[in-house]
């Protein structure tokens, strides 16, 4: 079983955690805020696993999850939050986190999460690929997502990407991710341009943005393993005006 360390300022949250993975045999223990866990984490050594909000007083989870990765790059760290976007469990995943559980959570959730970090010890998320964080690297509510190497298909000029998303439990599910030829043009149209960095890794890219957005949002898999991009919402234009500009 694992030693892990909670790092969270509300009181009933760290009961909660606690008593959840305490029943399956972890040993826990607990800080009140990002100092505290600075100071629990030493140098990091003695934990298996970190649990660690991200809004808190004094020092906000981001802040000291750059403290802990400092102290020991190898440490394998789970953001939780009530009001994170997947723009900061991008840059939570970028700067070393290895999932993002969102509030509120059940416990089975809480608990496949932490087991999907633990099961695989050589988890590497420092190690990312061009354009965008590679999910499969990381796992987002526990749920993890891979590029499947079926062959996309483009229809006419319409895009359609597969992938593998596996779920805390370990199911695995093929998921698709279709985009319109709107679509595509309204991409241009924003950017103002034809060609993209990374050519079809692009696409890909965002339609892996896409499926990690949902992933996110409902901490399950799409209804019929399918989504249709139907807009170009305000978080996809974020993510294409990142990309380009990088």
């Amino acid at each position: 079983m694992a030693r892990i360390l909670i790092i969270d300022d509300e009181h009933n949250i760290r009961m909660m955690v606690g008593l959840a993975l305490k029943s399956v045999g972890h040993t826990v223990t607990a800080a009140s805020d990002g100092p505290e866990g600075i100071e629990r984490f030493g140098n990091g050594t003695m934990w298996d696993l970190v649990l660690l909000d991200q809004r808190m007083p004094e020092m906000d989870g981001l802040e000291v999850l750059h403290e802990l990765r400092a102290k020991d790059e190898s440490a394998r760290i789970i953001m939780i939050t009530a009001f994170g976007t997947i723009d900061l469990a991008v840059d939570a995943m970028k700067a070393g986190a290895v999932d993002f559980l969102r509030k509120p959570f059940s416990t089975d959730t809480l608990r496949g999460a932490v087991e999907v970090v633990l099961r695989d010890i050589n988890r590497t998320s420092s190690e990312t690929e061009p354009l965008t964080v590679t999910f499969g690297l990381t796992t987002i509510n526990g749920y993890g997502i891979e590029s499947n190497p079926k062959e996309s298909q483009k229809p006419g000029s319409d895009y359609t990407y597969h992938f593998v998303a596996t779920s805390p439990a370990g199911v695995r599910q093929e998921c698709t991710v279709k985009m319109p030829t709107y679509i595509i043009e309204l991409v241009k149209a924003h950017t103002s341009r034809e060609h993209f960095p990374g050519g079809d890794r692009f696409w890909q890219a965002l339609c892996e943005e896409v499926l990690a957005n949902y992933v996110w949002q409902n901490a399950d898999f799409p209804p019929d393993n399918t989504i249709c991009i139907d807009d170009l919402n305000m978080g996809l234009r974020r993510w294409i005006d990142s990309i380009v500009a990088a």
